[in-house]
């Protein structure tokens, strides 16, 4: 595929995924007893609703250029924890459902390319080439969100598990997070890729 419609239909896979990703959070949140995100019109699938301009198209066209990292955000949904009817592990399931609508969407997406690569008649390369930036980008956002490093999903999984006795370690995670998540994106997101590539050998089949 041209290397110039491959970086823009990643940016378009990239701004779909993180849409579906914080709509899994509002939806979970919902169903946990917060209507927040649902009464700020957030569950809908209409990008417009979450686009942040800078996570969901600035900074994912830089980073794809420059560094070949596909990574962005949406707005975040609104969530009160508070109303959660489990306080004591409702933000982890928030959490992990974001997580887990990549990693359905990587897991469908490559069924589909594993399918397509069994055939014995001819399949354009770049139907394949397509489902293959859909599955890693997602296995990407999957694996990327688990890393315990506000304000990504595995913070909160982390900071639930943590004995209280670890709440100064918690304030000095969310005090300096976003420092550290710079730090990981730039100098240390290259440990991901060995996880991608292994998540994508059960599902395809191979490496992307």
């Amino acid at each position: 595929m041209d290397p110039i419609l491959a970086n823009i239909f990643s940016i378009i896979v990239l701004v779909i995924s993180v849409v579906i990703h914080e709509v899994a959070h509002g939806a979970v949140a919902n169903s946990l007893g917060d209507p927040t995100a649902k009464f700020a019109g957030r569950l809908t699938l209409n990008p417009f609703k979450h686009l942040d301009w800078f996570g969901s198209l600035a900074l994912p066209l830089f980073l794809v250029l420059t560094t070949g990292i596909g990574f962005g955000y949406a707005k975040p949904v609104p969530i009160n924890p508070f109303n959660f009817r489990d306080q004591k592990y409702g933000m982890v399931k928030v959490a992990l459902a974001g997580i887990g609508a990549n990693l359905a969407l990587a897991l469908v997406f490559g069924l589909l390319l594993r399918l397509s690569l069994s055939l014995t008649v001819p399949v354009n390369p770049n139907l394949n080439d397509l489902l293959a930036i859909i599955v890693g980008m997602n296995l990407w956002l999957a694996i990327f969100n688990l890393m315990p490093i506000p304000p990504l999903d595995g913070s909160h999984v982390l900071f639930a598990f943590l004995p209280r006795s670890q709440e100064d370690f918690k304030v000095f995670l969310q005090r300096y997070g976003f420092i550290f998540f710079l730090i990981f994106i730039f100098y240390f997101s290259s440990i991901i890729s060995p996880i991608v590539n292994f998540l994508a050998r059960l599902i395809i089949g191979g490496p992307l």
